[in-house]
């Protein structure tokens, strides 16, 4: 029974997960915009809404958290430009726009973005 079990496995072990999901906030944090299914989306937006209110502080702690996951090309934007432009928001920092199926499978597709 998987009572009380948090997020998806989306068909991967823990450390493909965990590489999956560092990747696709890569991609999103230096697009601002990324096209995928809606169940990598759905699990993508509170990873990358953490850092971004991590980045929010801007100190030198965040900036060391950051390090761990991040390049150092991605910190200097989560925290130079993404956590200024967010710094009077609370929270929501993503959208997610649901699209139709895709083509070759059937997955429902979405697209998640940084909300200006």
């Amino acid at each position: 029974m998987r009572k009380r079990k948090r997020g998806r496995k989306l068909s991967r072990k823990l450390n493909q997960r965990k590489a999956l999901l560092k990747s696709l906030a890569s991609a999103l944090i230096l697009n601002e915009k990324i096209r995928t299914t809606e169940a990598k989306a759905k699990e993508l937006r509170p990873f990358v809404e953490k850092f971004i209110t991590r980045a929010k502080r801007g100190n030198l702690a965040s900036r060391r958290l950051l390090a761990k996951f991040f390049s150092p090309q991605i910190v200097k934007k989560l925290i130079d430009e993404i956590g200024l432009r967010y710094k009077e928001r609370s929270g929501g920092y993503t959208r997610i726009i649901k699209l139709g199926s895709r083509k070759s499978n059937g997955a429902k597709m979405a697209i998640i973005e940084l909300v200006k």
